[in-house]
């Protein structure tokens, strides 16, 4: 009998503790923005009523990645909701939000794989004018996360209203490039490297890929459906695009980023010697901390949202903004 109360005391416990987080979590409204055939959707952590202070957008990284950063094949971490809690603690609203034809955002296009990054970069435009509108912000930081960081160098180049641009995890080469770097890590992949990446030049070079040249393995990553994004995609070299940012620019990169390596980071602040690079010895590709470098404890980050954000990456993007 006293084991079973201290185990009830315990339960008792922890539920008030799970009841004490969900209300001290910050409560963020709806935003919306123009999209192609229906609004775009968002959420906005306002810092003060009285609007205030700066304000960042937060732009997802590649696939069907969330608002909270969370995608359904695989990804659990809730990177952007966890930062976006992050810089409110330090007095910076954030919209974070659903890529046109996802989630929420699933009717402002028909085929949400028709998107292409010069489409993302015209939402990010529209985001800028809805935050601005919203919050009074004479203007807006972009952060962009991943493939976020492509769409923000694109957008930075012609989107009116931007504060500075924070790339987290971004590469710096074409994405083509590091899509072959990634299938050589796996040596059990090897058999189809040549296919893969006869496929990536004809993409980089315009060309779409006849799936029946490509091997089974293949197909998903190289879909009729997708290759039009794909060809879109691949047509940059976002150290071409950091070298003409004439904002604050901010490079943050993880030390233990499986999918994008630090040389990276370096390739894009060689690009823009203007530009601040901070590498964060022990953050995965999610903004997670892995003091343990196997690939296990790495992919366990990609999976556990009680993780805490890696440390060093609120603090870094606050203090990139206010000064």
């Amino acid at each position: 009998m006293i084991r079973s109360a201290l185990l009830t005391l315990a339960a008792a416990a922890s539920i008030a503790a799970t009841l004490h987080a969900q209300s001290a979590a910050p409560v963020g409204e709806a935003i919306e923005a123009a999209g192609p055939l229906a609004p775009l959707s968002g959420t906005l952590l306002r810092a003060s009523e009285g609007g205030e202070g700066p304000v960042a957008l937060i732009i997802p990284g590649s696939g069907p990645t969330d608002r909270d950063g969370n995608n359904p094949l695989g990804v659990a971490a809730s990177p952007y909701r966890l930062l976006a809690q992050a810089l409110l603690e330090r007095g910076i609203a954030t919209v974070r939000i659903d890529k046109r034809g996802m989630f929420a955002s699933k009717a402002a296009i028909a085929d949400a794989n028709a998107a292409t990054i010069p489409d993302y970069a015209a939402d990010t435009a529209a985001w800028v004018a809805a935050t601005r509108q919203a919050t009074g912000a004479s203007c807006v930081w972009l952060i962009g996360h991943s493939e976020g960081g492509l769409v923000a160098l694109v957008a930075a180049q012609e989107v009116e209203g931007l504060c500075g641009l924070v790339l987290v995890a971004a590469p710096g080469r074409p994405v083509g490039d590091v899509i072959k770097a990634q299938l050589r890590v796996n040596p059990a992949n090897f058999v189809l490297v040549p296919s893969a990446d006869a496929a990536i030049d004809a993409l980089s070079a315009g060309r779409r890929v006849d799936p029946a040249t490509l091997p089974q393995p293949l197909l998903g990553l190289f879909n009729p459906a997708l290759q039009g994004f794909l060809i879109s995609l691949f047509s940059y070299d976002p150290a071409d695009l950091a070298a003409k940012v004439k904002l604050p620019l901010l490079i943050v990169q993880g030390g233990r980023d499986t999918q994008v390596p630090v040389a990276d980071a370096e390739r894009l602040a060689a690009a823009n010697p203007a530009a601040k690079l901070v590498v964060l010895p022990d953050l995965t590709h999610v903004l997670k901390d892995v003091p343990d470098g196997t690939p296990a404890a790495n992919l366990a980050t990609y999976r556990d949202p009680a993780l805490p954000l890696g440390k060093g990456v609120a603090g870094a993007v606050a203090d990139f903004i206010a000064k």
